[in-house]
């Protein structure tokens, strides 16, 4: 099964394209990570990609594709694969089709943007070996100190609250489109992200109809 997950940042997409994985015995593969390997390998398209980002220039699609078609021909995906920050824009996706692979599912992980906003600004992460916390789901034993080894907890820069709208705002204007692109194609089905991962992992195969 081929599956694409959908989500606006902060509503759980990446755990949830790993549990998914785990239950599925597919890989979830991350665009991100193509990259981040393929510069510490370095790759030939490893290279090109660190020239544009070491520009702080946003990599062009046709490097991003091919990133990914390189990754998707390896043996574990076979089976199918879970992607997971692919595709971002209509561009993309329609990529996706011009290169012969066919999508079974779309799953989108939807959360009200308040709530991605508290969940995000709310994370704590150890100055010193990046335990993370959440100042209302999961605190520290000591305010402001790490259990594992009394360290300050700080904010990271990137959930900053103003940081965070700035990303939503991204999201809405480049990649929600893409819910009404796979509505189109009969792919796609929206579920609510829960407290709970499990749960979310429940709705999304119940979605989906798949059972395990």
């Amino acid at each position: 099964m081929k599956i694409i997950l959908l989500g606006a940042p902060g509503a759980g997409k990446g755990t949830q394209a790993e549990k998914m994985s785990e239950k599925l015995n597919i890989p979830a593969i991350s665009t991100g990570f193509i990259i981040r390997q393929a510069i510490a390998d370095k790759t030939e398209i490893g290279i090109m990609a660190k020239e544009y980002i070491d520009k702080g220039l946003l990599l062009p699609d046709e490097v991003v594709i091919k990133l990914l078609l390189e990754r998707l021909e390896k043996d574990d995906c076979k089976n199918g694969y879970i992607l997971d920050g692919f595709p971002r824009t209509i561009a993309q996706a329609e990529a996706l089709v011009t290169n012969n692979i066919f999508i079974d599912k779309v799953v989108d992980i939807e959360l009200a943007d308040e709530r991605i906003v508290e969940r995000l600004s709310g994370r704590r992460e150890c100055s010193e070996c990046g335990k993370t916390y959440h100042v209302a789901y999961h605190k520290p034993s000591v305010d402001g100190k790490c259990d594992a080894c009394g360290a300050p907890l700080k904010r990271r820069k990137d959930d900053e609250p103003e940081t965070i709208k700035n990303r939503l705002a991204v999201y809405h204007k480049q990649t929600e489109p893409l819910k009404e692109y796979y509505i189109k194609k009969g792919l796609l089905v929206a579920v609510d992200s829960q407290e709970e991962v499990a749960k979310t992992t429940d709705k999304v195969f119940e979605a989906m109809g798949v059972k395990l």
